[in-house]
């Protein structure tokens, strides 16, 4: 049975009738304390299970859609970008870490590569907008994602589900939960995943983008009387697929070179325009561990709360760049990762008075090792050459004129055809400490003051190792020809064949590994006032600021940038209207974010014509609106609404062309909403039925005067690049009176809509080869689940 939104949900399972406009209290942990939803002075949104899924959600790329101010671009899922309320990082490399934290049960998971991971047996996530800096710590600046898991049940529980769909797709999940005895109790669940894609390269056949991963989850609690309890959870998850494809904007034919430079008016619809890719060794893995340890105990005057996590990840993520199926354009990129951490915390809550309190410690430790991989054939790097800087030969090309005067000259060698790599090797060594306290002082029976503070301590040691260009089979081409005297007449020398095109460094530098270390140290406050105006109203104001440690930019040899800071004003209500079944949450916000750090592409950095990726520095503001509607009419309905309205500009910034852009949008949408609808028929001994639908709307990205070169706005004729964006979602379920058995149809983006998310110009000005990203398709699905 769905309830539409945590909070406001149909109370029990079937008695004799749903009883109307019955409020059910939902506890949430979002001050790191079990609270009821409604008395939580934060700004939040709760996922339950119920609702994830009536979005047949599968992970945290699902559920950005439906919760407004909450954006995740998950095309490749070891790599995944989060953002709340317009402040994300953009950059995947080792040396920078993301704005928006990612907790499972507690544990930080400091990597993008590990951050989108399977639901694996999630109870429900809780969206916490706004800085989180005191209560969560670092790399909370824009706010927090906590999943929360099912844990380990003194009973006897299991079921077994099967789903089904469009695209041959099938998902396969169990669990099972078995007491061991009065004292212990282990869960188990586990989960297959696989389907063929929605793309077909058009010149192949294969089928793109298809999904392949497993989860596995393992959960041993153990109970000593009522005071103390320990849980070891091993989580292994695993993905082995193809990386996302380059869905290609340019006409391609045959015998002719792209046009260049590029000219939007001739680009085609990717939506409609075929798929051709050819990335040698397409690959997206991942294997991912993670051991953790949670021990509480009642020690009478307070709780004390252990946390210790290990974790362990390796992934690949190779995919086309070029978005054809052309050698003089082939170019891709690998990104080859291996991380392990470890994480330490010991916490204690009491009450002592009128004063609720929290402190704690907390300790990370991180090894992470990363190599940034470009692939290409001497045929594109010709062609580079050719559009950017051209040789001084008569057709521009290096390799291509070479192989002409062989061939002229009776020879069949030839030095086309073959690859060329390029590699940025980085490691990262990373520590951090921190130590908070927060204490809730009930002035009044109606009045409640709170005081939290953080110290945070980052160290971190970071290293750069670029040798030179990797291409065997090209260099004993050219070394026999240099054998045989070839080089002797022939006007370019052999070593002009030996260069780096996208990681040139300065003499000293190419094959020497360049070393840097740094530290820094933050205080994150956070004040709060909320005041109970009657029974189930609650107004708040809030001050709090978050924190992200400096880093670097993984392919910038040497550079380096300081902590972010976001300061957020708030002010708010909640409010639960019982008699009507009603709840209402609004409330208003304005941050300042300085010293945000990003990675710009820029077209030439360095007079060479190839585009870079260099570190971008500006500082933002935004002032907002979020606002949560949960109605409960009838004992047959529940409705939900979300909006999330923002104006989030430039407070300073200057374009990498020199151009200011203070004042201008960041990009970030005025508006975003969310609306969802249930509706539930009592059957009787037959069960029961419930439908439910979900709409979404994106509103049109505001666009500033540099965002067309970072792929983010382009009006072209063929198609937009941040239009607004709508999607809705059905489902129609039915179980059983004993909710044992039960079945389900759904439907994702029943209207077929489908749009470009983004333009890549990553090759544009050097291959004449954007490409784009697209939103998936209409997608339907069956699933069938057993209860024992």
């Amino acid at each position: 049975m769905s309830c539409a939104c945590a909070g406001l949900c149909c109370a029990g399972t079937l008695p004799p009738a749903l009883r109307a406009q019955s409020l059910e209290e939902v506890v949430v942990t979002a001050q790191r304390r079990e609270q009821a939803l409604q008395e939580v002075p934060v700004a939040l949104q709760v996922m339950g299970a119920d609702r994830l899924a009536d979005i047949a959600a599968e992970d945290l790329g699902d559920v950005g859609t439906f919760v407004p101010g909450l954006d995740v671009e998950s095309d490749s899922p070891t790599q995944p970008r989060f953002a709340i309320r317009g402040i994300y990082t953009d950059d995947f490399g080792i040396g920078t870490d993301s704005a928006v934290g990612v907790y499972v049960d507690g544990v930080y998971s400091s990597r993008s590569g590990a951050s989108l991971l399977a639901f694996n047996d999630v109870e429900r996530v809780e969206v916490l907008k706004g800085p989180q800096g005191t209560l969560f710590g670092r790399n909370s600046a824009a706010g927090a994602i906590s999943i929360v898991t099912r844990q380990p049940a003194p009973d006897f529980d299991a079921f077994l589900k099967l789903r089904v769909g469009e695209y041959a797709k099938r998902r396969v999940e169990g669990m099972v939960n078995v007491p061991l005895g009065d004292a212990w109790a282990l869960r188990v669940n586990g989960l297959y995943n696989e389907s063929d894609g929605w793309v077909e390269d058009a010149a192949t056949g294969r089928d793109l983008w298809p999904e392949q991963n497993w989860a596995l989850r393992s959960a041993l609690r153990w109970t000593a009387g009522e005071d103390t309890a320990a849980t070891l959870t091993w989580d292994r998850d695993e993905i082995d697929q193809l990386a996302r494809p380059a869905f290609g904007v340019i006409p391609v034919s045959a015998g002719s070179p792209p046009p260049f430079p590029p000219e939007p008016a001739t680009y085609v619809d990717p939506r409609r325009a075929p798929v051709l890719n050819d990335v040698a060794g397409n690959e997206e893995s991942r294997q991912f561990d993670r051991l953790t340890l949670a021990i509480d105990v009642e020690l009478g005057w307070a709780a004390f709360h252990s946390i210790t996590a290990w974790r362990r990840f390796d992934t690949v993520n190779r995919e086309d760049e070029d978005g054809t199926n052309r050698i003089a354009t082939y170019f891709d990129t690998a990104n080859v990762e291996d991380n392990e951490s470890w994480y330490q915390e010991f916490r204690l809550e009491g009450t002592r008075g009128a004063v609720d309190w929290i402190a704690g410690v907390s300790a990370y430790d991180e090894d992470a090792r990363q190599a940034s991989q470009t692939n290409a054939y001497t045929d594109s790097v010709d062609t580079t050459l050719v559009n950017v800087a051209p040789f001084a030969t008569p057709d521009g090309s290096l390799f291509g004129y070479t192989s002409a005067v062989l061939a002229d000259a009776g020879s069949d060698v030839t030095l086309l055809g073959l690859p060329w790599r390029e590699t940025m090797y980085n490691e990262g060594e990373f520590r951090a400490f921190a130590v908070y306290g927060d204490a809730i002082w009930h002035a009044t029976d109606r009045l409640n003051l709170t005081a939290g503070l953080r110290y945070t301590h980052d160290a971190k040691e970071f290293a750069w190792l670029n040798g030179p260009r990797e291409a065997p089979e090209l260099d004993a081409r050219l070394d026999a020809l240099e054998a045989d005297g070839f080089f002797d007449t022939f006007p370019i020398p052999p070593e002009d064949y030996r260069f780096d095109l996208v990681f040139p460094l300065p003499p000293g530098l190419e094959g020497r590994r360049v070393r840097r270390s740094d530290s820094w140290d933050d205080l994150s406050p956070r004040l709060v006032v909320d005041y109970e105006w009657k029974p189930g109203i609650l107004f708040f104001t809030s001050l709090a600021k978050g924190y992200k440690a400096g880093g670097y930019n993984s392919v910038e040899v040497g550079s380096h940038f300081d902590n972010e800071d976001v300061w957020n004003l708030e002010t708010g209500v909640k409010s639960v209207w019982a008699r009507v079944g009603l709840a209402f949450n609004a409330s208003l916000y304005a941050y300042r974010y300085d010293d945000r750090q990003s990675i710009s592409l820029v077209q030439d950095v360095d007079g060479s014509g190839v585009p870079r990726y260099v570190v971008d520095t500006s500082d933002e503001e935004a002032f907002g609106l979020d606002a949560e509607l949960r109605w409960q009419p009838y004992e047959e309905v529940t409705l939900y609404a979300n909006l999330a309205l923002i104006d989030a500009t430039y407070r300073n910034r200057r374009g990498l062309d020199g151009q200011d852009l203070s004042g201008q949008p960041t990009g970030e949408p005025y508006a975003n909403l969310a609306l969802g609808a249930s509706y539930v028929w009592l059957l009787g001994p037959r069960g029961l039925v419930d439908l439910s639908a979900q709409f979404a709307y994106r509103g049109e990205t505001r666009c500033s005067d540099e965002a067309q070169v970072q792929g983010d706005c382009l009006a072209a004729q063929a198609f937009r690049v941040g239009e607004p964006q709508t999607r809705t979602d059905t489902r129609l379920a039915w179980k059983d009176a004993r909710d044992v058995w039960g079945a389900a149809v759904f439907v994702n983006n029943v209207f077929d809509e489908q749009y470009v998310t983004r333009l890549d110009n990553l090759t544009a000005d050097t291959l004449g080869t954007p490409f784009a990203s697209l939103s998936p398709p209409r997608a339907w699905g069956l699933e069938v689940w057993r209860s024992f």
